[in-house]
């Protein structure tokens, strides 16, 4: 099959586009080409190209379709618009029946015409976050000036050009031209097919592949750290970030003054990820490294030695802009910056940073309890967890809120756990991040973020399919890791409740509306898991339990029995007599009320009502949260259920047994019901 391709070249791509642009290049691409069978599709993407690569057709085939138009009765609009659709004209019509028929034939039409046709529209509605205008002679829009168009087919240029009527495109036309690096190996090349292509640029200081420019980042920069013994924080985000903007990657290590040492590591790390796009190290005992790496876009005749000392040296002005905040920050006790944060704006409706800080602590004060927390120490560290947005040093590196609270209060001398809580009280922010498990730090940050929802739900500001602009989500998801992670028996209700009564509204209703959301996001991250999450909503419609634990353990017990036999057959038999129950509680229901003994003839629903009796009994006299038990009572009734299914006919001629087998099925649903809404779950 011909080769294709074809590479947008020009002014430095910012790196958070790279990765999407190619990606919506392979998409036009392949969406374009469809007539030609596009195949072996590839994408790259650098700082100034996006390139697109494939195996496509010689032609489009000759074709030909017969097209039914309207009836010849109909009016001329309809026949007009018919032709309209088509492009066709009217003595291309005959008559076939009652109706007007188009035959419709297209010519075969080589690859090289297709491409030319479709990619000027491609480019000019290309799908760029974020693009620009320049110069002023087009409307011609991209993420940066676009300088060249590469456009081959088995080794020939597709000619097309991007003037349109009345504007010029800024000149831009395909050719077989690319550029090598901007400063190694200046001026155009020409090149003959996708190889040639590849081939070209790494010989003029280019890898075109945007993976192997990160795997070049990483392993160069591990090799290096290893050679001092020392290993590499790993960022795989920076990694990503640095290979969009080096060409031709050069890993390089410097020298940390040691002066700067006694700075916390998270200061040193985020100012050198933040500002200079550095890596950090780690000596072998696990502390910071007087060392840092980077990638050089050039391979220096000194070995990179004037580019080292570069860098060394914007890192120490980095480092003494860190070193004054931390000085100037520890002058002032972090309890001394509570006040001021009634300056602080959490969110329009929601009042103060202040304002919320003295939320925090009452509520952590709810939480303590539940989790074995101080309550005290539980307030305390509440009261102080977001006096650091204060600083001068998150004001620079907002990454460090938390982190820099923990430090200034064990500088204050507060209690180690305070401090711990201050610190860890955003987390978890991911889902590979560590949870507290603390007991102050696990009070806090669940108030951080059952404040967080009650508030936004007290507002309205509910996530919806397309948005979450307050993370909402996360919260949920951090207050169900903290209880999981930590199989925590906490009953949310009253620590809804008292989150929603600092906002003056509705708390019970708030309570109730934050929890279904949170029980969502759990039946959520169960399905991620591939675990049951019908059972858990099962669970829930059986009624609220806000200990989510416990909820969790039932949830667990109703799965391990549904995969057992006498587990399938007492669901199938739930839903056999729900369904009867269903339509003929249309005609006289509900069926309310136990069953008559008197009433009871046949032996099946005789040994069904005593198996129903004795089931109950048996889950009454249980411990509460002896799910493995109340499953295996239910359990016994499978046999009875069976047999009475297969003997007895509910919809007995007698109205009166009628009547009493089907109040006998609604004790069966009933007592199921207590224990999960059956009807939930998938068979």
């Amino acid at each position: 099959m011909p080769e294709f391709l074809i590479e947008c070249f020009g002014e430095e791509i910012p790196a958070r586009f790279q990765a999407r642009g190619a990606d919506d290049f392979l998409r036009l691409v392949s969406e374009a080409l469809a007539p030609i069978s596009p195949a072996r599709l590839r994408s790259f993407s650098g700082p100034r190209r996006i390139a697109v690569a494939a195996e496509v057709a010689g032609e489009v085939a000759a074709s030909s379709s017969i097209e039914r138009g309207p009836r010849r009765t109909a009016p001329e609009q309809a026949l007009a618009g018919f032709l309209r659709k088509h492009g066709a004209a009217r003595e291309n019509l005959r008559q076939e029946g009652d109706f007007w028929v188009l035959e419709k034939s297209s010519p075969a039409l080589d690859a090289a015409t297709l491409i030319a046709a479709v990619m000027p529209g491609l480019l000019r509605r290309f799908p760029w976050q974020k693009s620009m205008r320049w110069g002023g002679t087009s409307q011609f829009t991209w993420v940066r000036p676009l300088r060249r168009i590469l456009c081959l087919l088995d080794g020939t240029t597709v000619k097309f050009d991007l003037a349109t009527e009345g504007d010029d495109g800024h000149g831009l036309a395909s050719a077989n031209l690319t550029e090598g690096h901007r400063f190694l190996s200046p001026g155009a090349v020409a090149v003959d097919g996708v190889e040639g292509w590849k081939d070209a640029l790494r010989a003029r200081h280019v890898i075109p592949d945007a993976s192997e420019r990160a795997r070049l980042v990483r392993d160069g920069i591990a090799s290096l750290a290893a050679a001092q013994d020392l290993t590499v924080v790993e960022d795989a985000g920076l990694v990503e970030e640095v290979a969009g903007l080096v060409e031709w990657p050069v890993p390089l290590l410097g020298r940390i003054d040691d002066a700067f040492m006694d700075l916390p590591p998270e200061v040193m790390q985020v100012s050198m990820r933040v500002n200079q796009r550095y890596f950090a190290l780690r000596s072998p005992d696990g502390r910071p490294a007087p060392w840092f790496a980077f990638a050089a876009n050039i391979a220096a005749p000194d070995g990179g030695a004037a580019i080292i000392a570069g860098n060394e040296r914007v890192l120490r002005a980095r480092f003494s802009d860190a070193r004054h905040f931390w000085d100037l920050d520890r002058g002032t006790r972090l309890d001394a910056r509570v006040s001021a944060l009634d300056n602080v704006t959490f969110q329009a409706e929601l009042g103060t940073q202040g304002a919320r800080a003295r939320r925090l602590a009452r509520l952590a004060g709810v939480i303590a309890p539940y989790v074995g927390a101080d309550v005290a120490l539980a307030e305390r560290a509440a009261l102080l967890a977001k006096a650091d947005l204060t600083t001068g040093m998150v004001g620079e590196f907002p990454e460090l809120q938390g982190v820099m609270g923990g430090y200034y209060a064990a500088h204050d001398g507060e209690d180690a756990r305070v401090c711990e809580a201050v610190r860890g009280h955003y987390a978890p922010k991911g889902p590979t991040d560590e949870v507290p498990s603390e007991p102050v730090a696990m009070a806090v940050a669940l108030a951080d973020k059952l404040d967080q929802l009650a508030g936004f739900f007290s507002i309205g500001e509910k996530p919806t399919g397309s948005g979450d602009p307050y993370a909402l989500r996360r919260a949920a998801l951090g207050v169900i890791r903290i209880i999981r992670e930590n199989e925590l028996r906490v009953n949310l209700d009253p620590c809804l409740v008292a989150a929603g009564l600092a906002y003056r509204l509705e708390p019970d209703s708030l309570a109730g509306d934050v929890f279904s959301f949170i029980s969502e996001r759990l039946r959520v991250q169960l399905r991620s898991e591939g675990a049951r999450h019908d059972v858990l909503a099962a669970v829930f419609a059986a009624g609220t339990d806000y200990d989510l634990t416990r909820a969790l353990a039932k949830s667990e017990a109703i799965a391990a029995f549904l995969k057992t036999e006498d587990g399938v057959n007492v669901l199938a038999a739930y839903k056999r007599a729900a369904n009867i129950l269903r339509i003929e509680d249309r005609k006289d229901g509900p069926h309310k009320g136990m069953p008559e003994e008197a009433l009871l003839h046949a032996d099946e629903e005789i040994a069904l009502l005593a198996a129903l009796a004795r089931a109950e009994l048996h889950v009454t006299a249980l411990a509460p949260e002896d799910f493995a038990g109340t499953m295996t009572a239910l359990a016994t009734l499978r046999a009875p259920l069976d047999a009475f299914f297969e003997h007895v006919t509910v919809n007995d001629a007698d109205t009166a047994v009628r009547l009493n087998r089907l109040r006998l099925l609604a004790s069966v649903r009933r007592a199921l019901d207590q224990v999960a809404d059956f009807s939930q779950i998938e068979s």
